[in-house]
């Protein structure tokens, strides 16, 4: 018989591979929560995503082009506008879409 069977017939190998598991129990518990942390900060910032493209829009910067789309909307669905008129937002929506990226961002930290 060897030392190290002789010591092995005495000493209990589950135990260290059942700390093993509970330190990978463990680990694994910490990164849920870290997960679970991070979405509810992204879920947060996402609740706040219209109030703040809303505040955007109404901003001295943003307002005259929201006032114009707006208008455009109102006069091609009362029947005013030209045939084939479409009011295109996407200079508005650029605008409100660079206003609201570091404000929803800065929430996300």
């Amino acid at each position: 018989m060897s030392l190290s069977s002789f010591f092995s017939s005495f000493l209990n190998v589950v135990h260290a591979e059942a700390d093993q598991e509970q330190v990978e129990s463990t680990t694994h518990q910490e990164e849920k929560a870290a997960e679970a942390e991070v979405e509810q900060v992204e879920a947060e910032a996402v609740e706040q995503h219209p109030i703040i493209r809303e505040e955007c829009k109404n901003a001295a910067k943003c307002a005259p082009l929201t006032r114009h789309f707006e208008h455009c909307q109102e006069k091609v669905s009362s029947g005013q506008g030209h045939k084939g008129e479409d009011c295109v937002e996407e200079l508005m929506m650029h605008c409100v879409d660079a206003c609201a990226a570091p404000k929803l961002f800065s929430k996300l930290k």
